[in-house]
């Protein structure tokens, strides 16, 4: 299944006329069955083909049908020359702190004609500079001779760069790519093949650390905290995209992600996947195909010996090594989940993947390419040799080092005990996971009328609440929201929910918190306990109702923003088990002259507690501890408050990060904010629309016009401080749309209840007035973009997907506005709506664009 396989047909084609490709289509050598019980890799017997292993069925999706049958990957025709290129091998060495650098290549040439090749083979280096013009940095010709029907190898001449663009992770800087091209002229015919690749700059190198045991990797000779995630595939049908892969890759970097763990039970993926991984930024720590519950664990115990045929394992293996290894964002190549490959498969693996003696950690005191010892091969001629190979995912510097099973939980969490010292013991977790039910929309496009029965909540003799969900909820692998006898239910900390749509936005609720409190945890011990976490899952790869950011519809659940403010590069957050305000720098850079503002307000829209710490300088890849709270330990604390938490450059008030955290006292739940659900909170929203084609960029400022108490916020405004390396929302190759209709009439129906007034100005602003009476935090609010039908019929998606956000599910306090910019493609024919709703602000503002 995992490797890439070609035909010579050039004689048996009719160049005259049609050809057809007839296939025959087997299925796999052992698709196995499914026990009544299910199970992980169902009887297991898919480990015994070099295949993938999810179809069978775990717990977080149901067995494919048709598992593994037929052609998955693309099918295509090429044409070239007496002499084709095959799999050229780029590889850059660093000298004198990364100011100089050489580009390693080295390529395959095959000879299919009877005689002697004499032929011009050319690289090319070249770097855009702006729209379409690039820099030729080197271009190279060299002679080659190719004996008839020979295959070769060539290496080049090194090309030497001085202080070039480095390629960085999401959070780290650029993602600086070079186009490297490289062609084949042979006397007498012309151009016979080329190939390309876009190329990034750029050394990754990763030890395990004494200080925490766990693996601390580092790029360009800067240590990196990982925060990331696992990724099982895309699709579990295989119905694989460029334009899905761009999607799922941006939605990674959108949430300030910096790796992606390819799972061993899934696919290595293809091309794409990784281009999009360079451009955005996302290591990606790359598995074969072993899994242990299907080699060698589970129930009944599988096959230990992974695949019968190993010698089609590493076949398989060395080509995908040939397919990937000249994509920066490759981190690491790891033997296989939760298991060692077999023994003979390991061995291969660490002999074909083990690093040049240039990638080894004495190579540091290595001053210039002459330094390398002559008996050492140009790194490029190594199958790879740039990045680690690590035999098992909880191997060495991951999980407890030695194979136990250390990873988790996956389930609930209180919200504070992710920053306790008993949560996680070893320094790198690389599965960790909770909830993640998808919107009530989602539910009712995925599942019939039967589905959207929300679960029974069943008091317990223990005090707590076992959820009982309905069977198509069961077949969708749910994962409830209590753990009777350690975690009392989330959705119910906010009373019993009244139907779909109350209890999927009382999970969103629980979701934000989940996901943010994980991440928060582990990067408050940055460095002192841990060198990174990867979240067990990002997503899923059909319509599952768990551990996901995302749905398969490619909406986001609310733990994808949870997520999106704690990874931040520069993040302040409370610590929930301590209540410090800590202050997270995962950058190289020292932050000084800045502050914090603490505000609490109280659901009477009062701030009965306002502190600003100020002449703060934060060190580069710290955690800093700023102060402890004192409310809500002060007197008569109000039940349920919020908090909110403002980094801020002192010169210019800018915003360098913003959390916002609900909170209960100890031992309390969120029920009073049920009755806030029926504040009116006045509001005014400012949109700017612009468009190129099918795609549309909406900057929509959303003011919070409730009175201000005193004392008056600083950084109301909400100023944003630009991050050099965020480039997610460019409006600059986009048009404004300039409003030209006339005055939009009131809507009918439920829309009447608005009081929306819009101004035509000729920079295309639109401004809607929200009236309400009351005052306090507009709280939870979200956007969502449909396309312009005013009645939809139950059930019916008017949703347009996928939507980019720059934040949602965001909270306002009084007299505080936010931008939040989003970006959306349309399909022919529709026109899109921009739809505000929130927990006490359910009427809905339309702006029709």
């Amino acid at each position: 299944m995992f490797r890439r396989h070609s035909l010579e047909v050039t004689d048996i084609l009719n160049p005259d006329g049609s050809n057809l490709l007839a296939v025959l289509v087997h299925p796999p050598d052992h698709p196995g069955s499914i026990p009544p019980a299910g199970g992980q890799g169902g009887d297991h017997e898919i480990g015994k083909d070099v295949a993938t292993q999810y179809v069978e069925g775990w717990d977080w999706i149901a067995p494919v049908r048709d598992r593994n049958t037929g052609i998955w990957d693309e099918v295509s025709i090429s044409v070239t020359g007496p002499v084709k290129i095959i799999d050229p091998h780029l590889v850059s060495s660093f000298f004198d702190r990364y100011t100089r650098v050489y580009l390693h290549a080295t390529t395959e040439l095959e000879n299919r004609s009877s005689w002697v090749a004499e032929c011009s083979l050319n690289i090319q280096v070249t770097t855009e500079l702006e729209g379409s013009v690039c820099l030729m940095e080197h271009l190279k010709t060299q002679h080659v001779s190719i004996p008839p029907r020979a295959r070769i190898q060539y290496t080049f001449p090194q090309l030497f760069f001085y202080k070039p663009n480095l390629w960085w992770p999401n959070g780290m800087g650029k993602q600086s790519l070079y186009n490297v091209s490289i062609t084949v002229d042979v006397k007498g015919h012309g151009e016979s093949d080329s190939w390309g690749q876009l190329f990034g700059f750029r050394k990754i190198e990763s030890h395990i650390d004494s200080a925490t045991g766990g693996r601390l990797f580092k790029v360009n000779g800067q240590p990196i905290f990982i925060r990331g995630g696992n990724w099982i595939l895309s699709d579990c049908l295989l119905r694989l995209s460029k334009e899905r892969y761009k999607t799922d890759i941006k939605f990674h970097a959108d949430m300030n992600l910096n790796m992606i763990r390819c799972w061993g039970g899934g696919l290595a993926e293809r091309p794409e996947f990784y281009h999009y991984c360079d451009v955005y930024g996302l290591l990606v720590w790359q598995e074969f195909w072993i899994t242990g519950d299907v080699d060698g664990r589970g129930v009944p115990v599988s096959n230990p010996n992974g695949p019968l045929d190993h010698d089609l394992f590493m076949l398989c293996a060395r080509d995908t090594v040939k397919l990937l290894r000249n994509h920066p964002s490759l981190g690491l190549w790891v033997g296989g989940n939760e298991q060692v490959p077999p023994a003979d498969i390991n061995t291969s693996l660490k002999n074909d993947l083990k690093l040049h003696p240039f990638f080894e950690s004495q190579s540091e005191n290595i001053t210039s390419v002459e330094g390398l010892s002559t008996a050492y091969k140009d790194p490029s001629q190594y199958l790879d040799g740039t990045r680690v190979y690590i035999q098992g995912s909880m191997w060495d510097g991951f999980a407890n080092g030695k194979g136990g099973f250390t990873d988790g939980p996956y389930e609930i969490q209180n919200p504070e005990d992710p920053f306790k010292d008993n949560f996680y013991k070893y320094g790198f977790n690389p599965e960790v996971g909770s909830v993640g039910i998808p919107v009530a929309a989602t539910i009712r496009a995925t599942m019939p009328r039967e589905g959207w029965q929300i679960p029974l909540f069943k008091k317990l003799p223990n005090g707590y609440t076992e959820e009982v969900p309905n069977p198509i909820w069961q077949y969708h692998k749910y994962l409830p929201y209590s753990k009777p006898g350690k975690v009392h239910d989330q959705i119910e900390l906010y009373g019993t929910p009244k139907d779909l749509d109350d209890f999927c936005l009382k999970a969103q609720l629980v979701n934000y918190i989940q996901y943010r409190a994980l991440l928060e945890g582990w990067t408050s011990r940055m460095w002192s306990k841990y060198t990174g976490v990867l979240i067990w899952k990002t997503q899923n790869p059909w319509t599952g109702l768990r551990g996901q950011f995302y749905d398969h519809l490619l909406d986001q659940t609310a733990g994808f923003f949870g997520c999106r403010c704690a990874a931040e590069p520069i993040h302040v957050q409370l610590n929930l088990a301590t209540y410090f305000i800590e202050v997270v720098n995962t950058t190289a850079e020292e932050l000084s002259n800045v502050a914090i503002e603490a505000s609490v307000w109280d659901l009477e829209g009062a701030c009965p507690y306002y502190k600003v710490f100020d002449k703060l300088s934060l060190p580069p890849k710290k955690v800093v501890s700023i102060s402890e709270m004192k409310y809500p330990k002060s007197k008569n604390p109000k039940p349920v408050f919020f908090l909110l938490l403002k980094l801020y450059h002192v010169s210019n008030y800018s915003i360098v990060s913003r959390n916002f955290y609900w909170l209960h006292v100890s031992g309390g739940d969120y029920k009073l904010l049920e009755p806030y659900r029926n504040k009116r909170i006045p509001l005014k929203i400012t949109s700017k629309t612009f468009i190129k084609g099918s795609s549309y960029e909406v900057e929509m400022k959303v003011l919070n016009k409730s009175k201000k108490p005193d004392p008056k916020t600083l950084t109301y405004k909400n100023n944003f401080a630009v991050r050099n390396d965020d480039s997610d929302f460019d409006m600059t190759s986009l048009e404004p749309i300039p409003d030209t209709r006339a005055d939009l009439k009131q809507p009918t129906g439920l829309f009447q209840r608005l009081y929306r007034q819009f101004s035509r100005e000729s920079d295309g602003l639109r401004v809607a007035e929200i009236n309400g009476s009351d005052g306090g935090v507009a709280f939870f609010l979200n956007f969502s973009v449909h396309g312009a039908k005013m009645e939809h019929e139950e059930g019916e998606d008017s949703r347009i997907l996928p939507v980019h956000y720059s934040d949602n599910y965001f909270s306002l306090v009084p007299g505080e506005e936010m931008s939040i910019k989003i970006s959306f493609k349309v399909p022919p024919g529709v026109s899109p709506r921009v739809t505000l709703r929130g927990w006490n602000y359910h009427h809905g503002v339309h702006t029709v664009l």
